[in-house]
């Protein structure tokens, strides 16, 4: 952040034109407050998203209709518990404390994507799950490979490579049953039209309703907006449902010539903030899971705690006796 001869600018200003040339944040460079802030609620939103996704995924290990696809699915929940743990290392950096942000998410003050209020009703969910709501979310994440602020660019390259295993293995559930049987591919395609729209909506509100979307762009800290991120999303998503077999329940949805883009029919925003607002179909279901889980899981912190405290007085009195010895 070096300053121009003869001129005199703030340190706003400096950091302004650091994040302009391209240069990576770290966490020892001196940022604004509200960058600061801005990357604690997406990183920690990020991290919580990771967490409360793997219960509707879990619920379906013991259900998987072969070993091989309980192996798969078993191994994609374990990622996004990774995933969670990347990212709330990389949000702690900004100096948060992660007792905090989980604390938020437990008591119901911090967001997660409100695509995790929806319930998994049938195996078909599991792939419509992989195929489109992993798909939208890798759309989202790639651009943050390069966002402006380090540990956050370096998590999300991990996180993206084994996001793009997880399409793939929700991609081949839906090829599979829509090759099948009548009764699997009515199954896949009313998968597709329950996980369709809020998919669509994970890209989060439009540009216009967006208040953040522009900051968060001018900082680097998104790449895109969040409506070009969801027309490409839209395009590319239509023709693997071409491939399928299957339809998109979009009576609008037709190619247009003149932009060399798919056209769309109306979001339904008032469902969108409605569950954000805490009245999805699983809301409250999913903070309880996460509230028991964090409750029972108390005992195993205290004996980390207690552990860690046991050898740190260990190492203290065998470094007092070898400072006696000597």
């Amino acid at each position: 952040m070096s300053q121009p001869m003869g001129e005199s600018i703030s340190i706003e200003e400096r950091f302004e034109a650091f994040v302009a040339e391209e240069n990576r944040v770290e966490p020892k460079h001196w940022m604004p407050d509200a960058y600061r802030k801005t990357l604690v609620r997406q990183i920690s939103q990020h991290a919580h998203s990771e967490v409360v996704g793997m219960l509707p995924e879990a619920n379906w290990i013991s259900r998987a209709p072969s070993l091989r696809s309980k192996l798969i699915l078993l191994a994609k929940v374990q990622d996004e518990a990774g995933h969670g743990l990347y990212l709330y290392s990389a949000a702690e950096t900004l100096g948060t404390p992660r007792e905090k942000m989980i604390d938020d998410l437990l008591t119901g003050k911090a967001k997660y994507s409100s695509i995790f209020n929806y319930p998994t009703l049938t195996w078909a969910d599991m792939g419509a799950v992989g195929w489109l709501v992993d798909g939208a979310a890798i759309a989202n994440q790639v651009m943050l490979c390069r966002t402006s602020y380090g540990p956050y660019s370096r998590a999300m390259v991990r996180i993206c490579k084994e996001e793009s295993f997880h399409q793939r293995q929700g991609f081949e559930i839906m090829m599979n049953l829509s090759k099948g049987t009548k009764g699997q591919k009515e199954m896949a395609q009313d998968a597709l039209n329950r996980w369709w729209w809020p998919s669509v909506m994970m890209f989060g509100p439009s540009d216009d309703n967006s208040p953040n979307s522009a900051q968060s762009m001018r900082w680097r800290i998104k790449r895109k907006s969040n409506d070009e991120l969801r027309q490409e999303y839209i395009d590319k998503t239509v023709k693997q449902a071409e491939y399928l077999g299957l339809t998109i329940p979009d009576k609008d949805l037709k190619w247009n010539e003149d932009t060399g883009h798919y056209d769309f029919g109306e979001i339904d925003w008032t469902e969108f903030f409605d569950v954000i607002a805490g009245n999805g179909p699983c809301n409250a279901e999913r903070i309880a899971a996460r509230q028991k889980a964090h409750n029972d899981g108390a005992w195993v912190r205290d004996a980390a705690s207690a552990y860690a405290k046991k050898q740190s007085r260990r190492k203290k009195l065998e470094e007092e006796t070898q400072d006696s010895a000597a």
